[in-house]
């Protein structure tokens, strides 16, 4: 204090005014705030957020016939998505609750899939939950979740608490599509119908399947031991397996860039395949 009582004011030599009663309420300021999130109240901090996504980068993306889709993980808790399509020149962007998995853009550009972790970050551990949901381009309608979708088995419509699907796929008709559905710890290969909202099971052990540009054939995931997958080619007229040259653990939705080769993302580097089984894998 001066001789008057005021604040000693001090200015050093850059002439920037320094104020020791200033410094201490920013002390205060950094203690209080330290107390803050050493309570409760931390909770209602982390809650708070406004989470722009253009500072990130696509978590998941994919393209076709002009439509780009990007979904990307925000930052902040509860764990929350953005996804953004881009159709003719035309934007939009969705909320998306959860964490990124899965995202594909049909081969004609009209629709796109996506799914998350509602709960849990991989398919590989106990307890996952999922969230699909589907956007079809043309008329902008959003199904956030497709957990409503009738699921039938053996020819009887079934019913179960624990339903997850994910990896949706769709043909060229952007009609028929086909995805993964788990209960009961069994995974299996549906083959829906988005117009008439309506499912069918086709076998089991079938994970994240994409079907080929001539839709007579699935890329998926299979599970083995040990394993604990690996990519497999299903004909869908004949129902036969290939094993793909690809002996590791793939844990991606694969893609096809033609008929004849499959691609898929593995240790941070996009590899290929040939899809009947022959070959071996190479790096893009």
């Amino acid at each position: 204090m001066d001789d008057l009582g005021n604040a000693d004011s001090r200015t050093d030599v850059t002439g920037r005014s320094r104020t020791r009663t200033g410094r201490r309420l920013r002390g205060a300021s950094v203690l209080a705030a330290a107390l803050l999130l050493t309570t409760c109240a931390v909770a209602y901090v982390l809650h708070t957020r406004s989470r722009p996504a253009e500072a990130h980068t696509c978590t998941r993306h994919s393209t076709a016939s002009g439509t780009t889709a990007c979904l990307t993980a925000l930052p902040g808790l509860p764990p929350m998505a953005e996804l953004a399509v881009t159709r003719n020149g035309r934007e939009q962007k969705h909320a998306i609750p959860g964490v990124p998995s899965r995202l594909q853009v049909s081969q004609s550009g009209r629709m796109v899939s996506w799914t998350v972790f509602v709960s849990g970050d991989s398919y590989n551990t106990a307890g996952f939950s999922t969230r699909t949901g589907i956007l079809d381009t043309s008329t902008d309608e959003l199904r956030k979740s497709i957990e409503d979708l009738p699921v039938t088995i053996d020819g009887t419509r079934y019913y179960a608490p624990d339903l997850n699907f994910w990896g949706v796929t769709f043909t060229q008709d952007d009609n028929t599509f086909y995805a993964t559905v788990a209960s009961k710890g069994q995974t299996h290969l549906i083959q829906a119908t988005y117009t008439t909202w309506e499912a069918i099971t086709l076998r089991v052990n079938v994970e994240c399947p994409s079907v080929s540009p001539d839709g007579t054939r699935l890329a998926f995931k299979k599970r083995v031991s040990p394993g604990p997958w690996r990519l497999h080619v299903l004909d869908l007229k004949t129902m036969t397996e290939t094993p793909l040259a690809e002996p590791r653990s793939v844990d991606d939705q694969a893609t096809w860039p033609d008929n004849h080769t499959i691609t898929y993302n593995l240790d941070k580097q996009t590899w290929q395949v040939p899809a009947d089984g022959t070959g071996h894998p190479t790096p893009t």
